[in-house]
């Protein structure tokens, strides 16, 4: 009853009114990427969701799109514009994922929607991670978020999928408050974005 109705209820109207709390936070860093990123202030992106079924994410887009002389994208660090640090430090990029919330794509707290080729390098446990929504934030998140190894993090949120409750919930969103306030855990031990996961080996 808990993950079906309550849920969902409570995710749709948290989203609504936090949409209405943040919106002047929302404009001002939409007009700021949008002068730095040369008119794209959204990052949007096809990202699996409940049951592997794919959507588009949507956050605010940190880095640029500079390119080297071959065309290839030049590495996260070099790419991340000075107001996309800030923004990816506070968690601030994460804030227009309420709008799939709204939609019903994700959850408030869930594991994170990572990336769609990620999907064939899950072994049988990792997978059922796709067993509930995804979620802005999440087990995983409040117990290391990118400064732990990807196989801590599927620990974690399968451990998330097996016990989900709403006690569970409310512990994860005032840990995650509390992460954001004193930033910890945003980046992987020197890399400017979360490492590449390449399978299990």
């Amino acid at each position: 009853m808990y993950i079906k109705i309550i849920k969902p209820l409570f995710d749709f109207i948290a989203a609504f009114l936090g949409l209405i709390v943040v919106s002047p936070i929302l404009l001002f860093f939409t007009i700021a990427l949008y002068l730095a990123n040369k008119g794209k202030p959204f990052f949007f992106q096809t990202r699996p969701g409940l049951n592997e079924k794919p959507f588009r994410i949507i956050k605010f887009k940190t880095m640029t799109d500079e390119c080297d002389v071959d065309g290839k994208l030049l590495p996260d660090a070099d790419r991340l514009t000075s107001i996309g640090s800030f923004v990816r430090k506070t968690s601030i990029d994460e804030l227009p994922q309420l709008i799939n919330v709204l939609k019903g794509d994700i959850s408030l707290v869930g594991p994170r929607p990572l990336l769609m080729e990620y999907l064939p390098l899950y072994n049988q446990t990792q997978a059922r991670r796709h067993e509930v929504k995804p979620g802005i934030t999440g087990w995983a998140q409040v117990n290391g978020r990118n400064a732990i190894s990807w196989e801590e993090k599927f620990k974690l949120d399968v451990a998330y999928v097996e016990h989900c409750n709403l006690a569970m919930d409310i512990k994860i969103l005032f840990l995650t408050l509390k992460k954001v306030l004193i930033k910890e855990g945003i980046n992987a031990e020197g890399n400017a974005t979360v490492e590449y996961f390449k399978g299990n080996k």
